[in-house]
């Protein structure tokens, strides 16, 4: 595709972009990537994922990046390999090696009862390298500076931690994984604790999400096809009927809701969108007894 100079572009629509990021990037260079291919500023992202992770990236453009805070992004889905036999620094392949231990022969009921007993509601420490603040500072921030990051351990949910494959080598064993999990789990670390649950280190080599939220690899777009057909995954409409419960209200009630005034209530637990009677969505709202309160107006009056 030809590239079109900027003020010859049309406007860029509000809308949710589904990204594939590849391996090697931050999140933040996969926007400034994709604030070049739109030609927009107003681009952000609803959770990170680190250089080495590849998979789902949703992002948000224009009005859509005020949509972002409000998705309910609480459950995701990896795909990841684990390898047996070494700790690291980072709980991951990038880090430095902290052990080293032959993991060729781990037995694999062995294996099966690690995982089933991190499966489920479980207690967590983070890994050093990852996003927890300490002290108003990331702990990876902390962690890159070489000073010693020591996190408590929190509640998180492993709802699935199946195993798909398992390799051997010489001195090693990989085992191929989908983890479905709550927001704020860190796979690596699950890596790092089966490796100590079976007595000879482990860490991620291999990371991709597949979900997050309710969008999958189904909508991901590759910075390349975007870069070929620069268009959104999803406009507003559609990113808030995919991702909240939606309601169809009266044009009397949405203009109510584009001047940000109280409404009747659908009686629908947590956040959800009104539609006006052409299908835009209008308002996030939350209902307060019997009344429901804009959250977000999408459509402003005027």
């Amino acid at each position: 595709m030809s590239q079109r100079s900027r003020s010859s572009r049309a406007p860029v629509p509000p809308g949710l972009l589904v990204v594939d990021k590849p391996a090697g990037m931050t999140s933040h260079d996969v926007v400034a990537r994709v604030r070049r291919i739109m030609g927009t500023r107003k681009v952000g992202h609803a959770g990170t994922l680190d250089p080495m992770a590849t998979g789902v990236l949703v992002l948000g453009l224009e009005r859509a990046t005020k949509l972002l805070g409000h998705l309910a992004l609480d459950t995701k889905a990896y795909l990841s390999t684990i390898s047996l036999g070494a700790a690291t620094t980072t709980d991951d392949a990038e880090g430095e090696q902290l052990s080293e231990t032959d993991a060729s022969g781990v037995d694999e009921e062995a294996i099966h009862s690690a995982i089933a007993a991190l499966t489920g509601e479980i207690q967590q420490v983070p890994s050093s390298v990852s996003a927890v603040k300490v002290n108003g500072k990331r702990a990876y921030e902390l962690a890159r500076q070489g000073e010693s990051v020591e996190l408590e351990s929190r509640p998180v949910t492993v709802s699935r931690f199946d195993l798909l494959a398992l390799r051997r080598t010489e001195t090693t064993t990989e085992l191929d994984v989908l983890v479905e999990c709550s927001s704020g789990t860190y796979v690596r670390a699950l890596a790092r604790d089966l490796g100590e649950q079976l007595g000879v280190g482990g860490h991620l080599g291999q990371l991709r999400r597949t979900r997050v939220g309710p969008f999958g690899l189904a909508t991901v777009r590759t910075l390349e096809q975007l870069e070929a057909e620069p268009e959104l995954s999803m406009d507003l409409d559609g990113a808030v009927a995919t991702a909240f419960p939606r309601i169809d209200v009266t044009a009397a009630t949405a203009r109510s809701l584009t001047y940000g005034q109280a409404v009747t209530g659908a009686g629908v637990t947590g956040t959800y969108g009104m539609f006006d009677p052409q299908g835009r969505a209008v308002a996030l709202v939350r209902d307060e007894g019997r009344t429901a309160k804009p959250a977000l107006v999408l459509t402003p009056a005027g």
